[in-house]
């Protein structure tokens, strides 16, 4: 098993009864571990003092954290449903629960959006004002069985939706959490029996079994987000990254502001798989691709490796195989793709710590690189004792320019190094024998130099596309089509190297992009 999928994984999820007959088995952990509030760990601290304000306990709002963002505030940035921060505080049509903790808390949506303390803090007042409108007194909130329709309702979601991710944080409080966070810290909670009362989502029906995939759970999208029938014929998988919580992306879906949906959803833990969108329909995940493909969104954040573990990755490969089976697809790189591959798309995901060679293989189809061979999402550095697939595409366009870097074998090996500095003196790059952003510029953009603009199209456009991916560092759909999303691009790139902005691609664009800059 490759290295970045070893991450600890959890038995699969069955009813909650069950996971609690489990934990009342677990021994060796107290009912509860808060912190003192005066741990040096900022984190631990965080959730201590939260909870003692707010009179919320300790380990539910760490579960719920954990559910939501396994403890990681990604440096302020959104989710997909524009949530922030390790709590999810959301700014939405639907989900205002980071207008709701600034007015509870007095701070301001911007510290909210970025301070983990505050973060936390917003966590647990909107917990808290969830309890106090269902009613619970102080004996109540003690204990944390009578909480559940609260963290129900801090989903924002509602009914199976809303039991779906209630269900998972109790999960995580009867099997335990032990996280490590930003700078080493680690915030544990401790195993225990739970028997939520769940109120009037004990009558929700979350386990209804989808009619296309029986080993699925089915909870629809909404109407608004998705069109019935299809227009093309389906001929390819579409692999995703949520960039949210499992059930926050079910919820998502049942938004009918979001104007988007996938066909399935598949949990980081155990690789439960959901269906939002039935197969004969057409889910808006793709853009281009909406029509002929069916799009799997997978639990997690693309920066974040510990997200795709082994049974998503089983999972996954198993819903693959069966649509591939179903659909006739090609079990190749050709037709299994990532959102960054499909043409006018501006997505990253699943991103380079989404391991294909292993997905490949789980499928049983062919692992290699898909297309042309020299189109990835992200272009990273190459040097002596790299091997794969972009090691191989510095051989071919290197031997399309008269280099000699010896077999074009996927191995960087000293006849490849010198090829790699051959080609970076005669372009004034230095010449270290590293393919890093510079040297990959310069190679994807190498041959002959036609205006571009918007309307063009061919080879020329896709060597353009290629090259601003590496200039830029941001993915740029590789379709061989100049449209908006590539003048978009361009621009930048002008700008960011103070070139002549006007979103074409004439001498000055294309000596710049030749010579690495």
């Amino acid at each position: 098993m490759p290295p970045r999928i070893a991450a600890r994984t959890r038995a699969r999820f069955g009813a909650l009864a069950v996971l609690t007959a489990a934990a009342l088995l677990a021994t060796g952990h107290p009912a509860s571990a808060a912190p003192r509030a005066d741990t040096a760990d900022p984190v631990n601290r965080a959730f201590a003092e939260a909870a003692r304000e707010y009179g919320v306990p300790r380990d539910l709002l760490a579960a719920v954290g954990y559910g939501e963002s396994r403890l990681n505030g990604h440096a302020g940035a959104p989710s997909q449903a524009n949530g922030y921060g390790v709590m999810h505080l959301a700014s939405n049509p639907v989900n205002r629960s980071l207008e709701k903790a600034s007015e509870l808390t007095g701070e301001s949506a911007a510290r909210l959006r970025r301070d983990t303390t505050a973060n936390i803090l917003g966590g647990a007042a909107v917990l808290r004002d969830h309890a106090d409108a269902l009613g619970l007194d102080a004996a109540e909130r003690r204990d944390v069985n009578a909480w559940y329709p609260a963290v129900a309702r801090y989903s924002a979601a509602e009914g199976p939706a809303a039991a779906l991710y209630a269900d998972a944080v109790f999960t995580f409080l009867a099997e335990g959490v032990a996280a490590q966070v930003s700078g080493g810290e680690e915030v544990r909670v401790p195993s225990r029996p739970v028997a939520p009362d769940k109120g009037e989502l004990s009558a929700s029906d979350v386990y209804v079994q989808s009619e296309d995939y029986p080993s699925a759970r089915w909870v629809p999208a909404h109407s608004a987000n998705f069109a019935v029938d299809r227009t093309a014929t389906v001929d390819k998988v579409v692999v995703h990254v949520t960039q949210g919580s499992y059930a926050g992306s079910i919820s998502w879906f049942q938004n009918p502001e979001s104007q988007v949906s996938a066909h399935y959803v598949i949990r980081s833990s155990d690789g439960e798989v959901t269906q939002t969108v039935r197969d004969k329909d057409t889910a808006w995940h793709a853009r281009s691709a909406n029509a002929s493909s069916v799009g799997i969104e997978h639990e997690g954040w693309v920066d974040d490796p510990a997200w795709f573990t082994d049974a998503m990755y089983r999972s996954s490969a198993a819903l693959t195989s069966h649509l591939s089976a179903k659909f006739n697809i090609p079990k190749d790189r050709a037709h299994i793709v990532g959102h960054s591959e499909v043409p006018g798309n501006d997505h990253t995901d699943p991103g380079v710590h989404w391991d294909w060679n292993y997905y490949m293989e789980l499928i049983g189809g062919d692992p290699g690189n898909g297309g042309d061979g020299l189109t990835f999402p992200v272009y990273t550095p190459q040097q002596s004792g790299s091997s794969g697939p972009q090691v191989t595409a510095v051989q071919t366009l290197l031997t399309q320019q008269k280099y000699q870097p010896g077999a074009v074998d996927g191995q960087f090996g000293p006849t490849t190094k010198s090829a790699v500095q051959a080609f970076q003196t005669a372009r004034s790059l230095g010449s270290d024998g590293i393919v890093g952003p510079k040297t990959w510029t310069a190679l994807l953009s190498a041959g002959t130099t036609p205006v571009l603009k918007q309307g063009s199209s061919g080879d020329a456009v896709k060597r353009l596309q290629r090259a601003l991916t590496a200039a830029l560092g941001t993915t740029v759909g590789v379709d061989g089509s100049f449209g908006p999303a590539t003048e978009t691009a361009v621009r930048s790139y002008q700008t960011s190297r103070k070139l002549g902005v006007d979103g074409e691609v004439g001498p000055a664009t294309w000596e710049a992009l030749q010579a690495g800059r």
